[in-house]
C-alpha cells in the first residue's frame, strides 16, 4: 500500500510541476512528538513563527505525544510525501528510542526524510530546592549511602532527559528510580514542591526555574559549558569523568518527499533559524543554531543512533522506574539490547498515564 501511495504520488508530482513550484499553497502541519511546553514544542513554535515568514505560509504546530516519542513519529511516517507533514525530531525519537521501543512501527532510515538540523542544546542537571544539594558530587554521595530513595523526574520514557538520567545512574553507580511525566513541565513542578529530586531536562524548559531559583541547578550535560549558564561546570567537569549528553532537534518529512520540496524548505529553515527571534530565543537558553543540508543532519541522526546502540545492553536488573514496566539501562558494557527487555511498541502506546508521555491520536 505504502509503495503504490508513493508511485502515485510521483505519477502526480510528473504531471504537475507548475503546482510544486508554487510549493507552498496551503498550511503546513508540524508534528510534536511530546507534550505541549515540552522543550521540543516550545523551539518548535519559535520556529514555526519565523518559518512562516519565509515561506509565506502558515506552520500550524500540531502537538501528538506519547508512545515514548513514537506516536507523532509513526503519524508522520504514514502521511502522503507532499511536504505539508513535517515533524520536529528531537535527538530520542530519532536516535535513542529506537533501541528502546521494539519493534518501532517504522524505520527511521527508511520512513523519514532529514530536511534541517534546527538547535543543538544541553540538558540541565537540577534539583529540588527542598533538597540540601548544593553539588553533583553531594548528591552522588547521598545515593550511593541511599540506594533507591531518589527520584529523577523526566519528562517522558525515551526523552533525553530520561536517557542522560540512566547513563549519571550507571556512570556513578547508584540507585535511582526514574520517574517519567506526561511532558516536562509536569515535572518540573514537582520537582519545585519537592516530590522528586532530581531531573535532567532541556535547558529550553527548565532555564526560567533555575534563573528564579525555584529549583537548584547543579551541571550541564554537554561536553562544554552552557553560554546561558557559564558559571555551572558540565557534569564531567564536576566528577563523572566521560559523562557526555548533548541533544539537538531538527525537522523530518516522510520519505519520498520530492528533492526541490526538500531543498526549499531546507533553505526556509537555514534563514529562519537566523532570524532575530531563534537567536535571541535560543542565546536566552544556551542552545546552539545549527542549520545545515539534509545530507549532513541525515549523517547526525546516523552517528548518534550508532553511539547509543553501541553502549545498549540488557543487564540482568532492568532500569528502575515507577512505572509497572521498565525499560533495560542502556548504558552496561557493549552488546546486543535482548528484546526480553526492551519496551515494545504496543507497551510503550499502553502506558499508565501517569507514566506516559500522552494518548494515541
Amino acid at each position: 500500500m505504502r509503495r503504490a501511495q508513493l508511485i502515485l504520488f510521483f505519477i502526480a508530482c510528473a504531471f504537475a510541476t507548475p503546482a510544486a513550484a508554487e510549493y507552498p499553497d496551503r498550511p503546513i502541519r508540524m508534528i510534536v512528538p511530546q507534550a505541549a511546553g515540552s522543550s521540543t514544542d516550545t523551539v518548535t513554535r519559535v520556529l514555526a513563527a519565523a518559518l512562516s515568514d519565509e515561506l509565506h505560509q502558515q506552520v500550524v504546530v500540531d502537538d501528538r505525544p506519547g508512545g515514548a516519542l513514537t506516536l507523532g513519529l509513526d503519524l508522520t511516517a504514514k502521511s502522503p510525501p507532499d511536504g505539508y507533514m513535517l515533524c520536529m525530531g528531537p535527538i530520542g525519537a530519532l536516535a535513542i528510542t529506537r533501541h528502546l521501543v521494539v519493534p518501532l512501527p517504522y524505520d527511521i532510515q527508511r520512513d523519514f526524510q532529514p530536511i534541517a538540523l534546527v538547535a543543538r542544546g544541553q540538558l540541565l542537571l537540577a534539583v529540588s530546592p527542598m533538597t540540601s544539594f548544593h553539588s553533583v558530587a553531594e548528591l552522588i554521595d547521598y545515593a550511593k549511602a541511599n540506594p533507591g530513595k531518589l527520584l529523577n523526574a523526566s519528562s517522558s520514557n525515551g526523552s533525553p532527559g530520561h536517557v542522560g538520567g540512566e547513563l549519571f545512574k550507571f556512570m556513578t553507580g547508584t540507585d535511582i528510580v526514574h520517574v517519567p511525566y506526561k511532558g516536562g513541565a509536569l515535572a518540573i513542578n514537582d520537582l519545585m514542591a519537592g516530590r522528586v529530586q532530581m531531573m535532567f531536562e532541556s535547558l529550553n524548559s527548565i532555564a526560567p526555574f533555575a534563573r528564579s531559583g525555584a529549583v537548584r541547578a547543579l551541571a550541564v550535560s554537554g561536553d562544554h559549558r552552557s553560554t546561558a549558564f557559564p558559571d555551572l561546570p558540565t557534569v564531567a567537569e564536576a566528577g563523572v569523568a566521560g559523562y557526555s549528553a548533548p541533544t539537538w532537534s531538527g525537522v523530518i518529512g516522510p520519505a519520498g518527499v520530492p528533492r526541490p520540496i526538500v531543498d526549499r524548505l531546507n533553505a526556509a529553515i537555514n534563514r529562519a533559524i537566523q532570524s532575530q527571534a531563534m537567536r535571541q530565543f535560543q542565546a536566552s537558553i544556551g542552545d546552539e543554531p545549527a542549520g545545515g543540508t539534509p545530507e549532513e543532519f541525515a549523517a547526525l541522526i546516523g552517528a548518534d543512533s550508532q553511539k547509543w546502540a553501541r553502549s545498549s545492553s540488557a543487564p540482568e536488573s532492568g532500569w528502575s522506574s515507577s512505572c509497572s514496566e521498565g525499560l533495560p539501562s542502556p548504558f552496561a558494557a557493549e552488546g546486543a539490547m535482548t528484546r526480553a527487555h526492551v519496551m515494545s511498541a504496543s507497551t510503550a502506546a499502553r502506558l499508565d498515564p501517569y507514566c506516559d508521555d500522552g494518548e494515541k491520536p
